[in-house]
């Protein structure tokens, strides 16, 4: 099994992924302009909470969860189970997979193109947005309702 990947080549394909996303931010705000779509002049609070509770849920299911492993599985490998349905894996070592499995293993890194894809959408469909992070939001209400009540038992 070959090494994690040398400092520049991790450097350059770090880079060719913050390029993939630079290009999509550019892509949609072109698609905004050629529609007449535009952001918001303001954002409201409860849209920041909600995106932000469901972007949290979102990147943790597809980071973390042990039913999306077959997204990951071509750029991760599995380490160990780590409770509440989740998997601890690492990226596959190589370029490029090494970065993809750095970015789809990591709810802090997914976090940033999930939250931008929310904004943008919050422009170009905020209906579709608003019903996303409501079912996302749900979800990690429910999951912390889980938890809660699997402390109240130990009681």
């Amino acid at each position: 099994m070959a090494d994690s990947p040398r400092e520049p080549d991790r450097i350059a394909s770090f880079a060719t992924v913050l390029g993939v996303f630079g290009a999509s931010v550019g892509a949609t705000a072109l698609y905004g302009r050629m529609t007449g779509k535009q952001l918001p002049g303001r954002i409201r609070l409860l849209d920041v909470a909600l995106g932000g509770l469901a972007t949290f849920k979102f990147t943790r299911l597809l980071a973390k969860d042990a039913v999306t492993t077959p997204i990951r599985a071509p750029f991760t490998e599995f380490e160990e189970n780590a409770g509440a349905g989740e998997v601890n894996e690492s990226p596959r070592p190589g370029h490029p997979q090494h970065t993809i499995g750095d970015l789809i293993s990591c709810p802090f890194c997914l976090a940033p193109w999930v939250s931008t894809s929310y904004v943008a959408a919050l422009a170009l469909a905020p209906r579709v947005a608003r019903a996303w992070a409501a079912a996302f939001s749900v979800v990690a209400l429910s999951d912390s309702l889980q938890f809660g009540y699997d402390q109240l038992k130990e009681l």
